[in-house]
């Protein structure tokens, strides 16, 4: 097993910028492949981006290409999520997420989720 823990969220003016960190214990973070989702309210959960358990392949949702970047660090078993250019639209709770096969771009293929950490963006 792999525990997450999320920080990093917080309230940010449209245009600014956060930097999201998920830290993983238990189980070495380069046996996962990893994914942040969001979720606002009354909406469905959303994939954000993801990382290959090496770190070689990302993946990101359509509305944050350009403007987030997905990394990880598996010596430290922390995975980043840098949020720039960010819009009211960003506003979400943002979960980390690690699956023991690949990258998924369905929530429900993920086997261990954080608690989330939410992110506001003021326009």
């Amino acid at each position: 097993q792999v525990q997450l823990v999320e920080s990093g969220g917080g309230l940010v003016q449209a245009g600014g910028s956060l930097r999201l960190s998920c830290a993983a214990s238990g189980r070495p973070l380069s046996t996962y492949a990893l994914g942040w989702f969001r979720q606002a309210p009354g909406k469905e959960r959303e994939f954000v981006a993801g990382v290959s358990r090496n770190g070689v392949f990302t993946y990101y949702g359509d509305s944050v290409k350009g403007r987030f970047t997905i990394s990880r660090d598996n010596a430290k078993n922390m995975v980043y999520l840098e949020m720039n250019s960010l819009k009211p639209e960003d506003t979400a709770v943002y979960y980390c997420a690690a699956d023991r096969a690949a990258v998924e771009f369905n929530a429900a293929w993920y086997d261990y989720w954080g608690q989330g950490t939410q992110v506001t963006v003021s326009s």
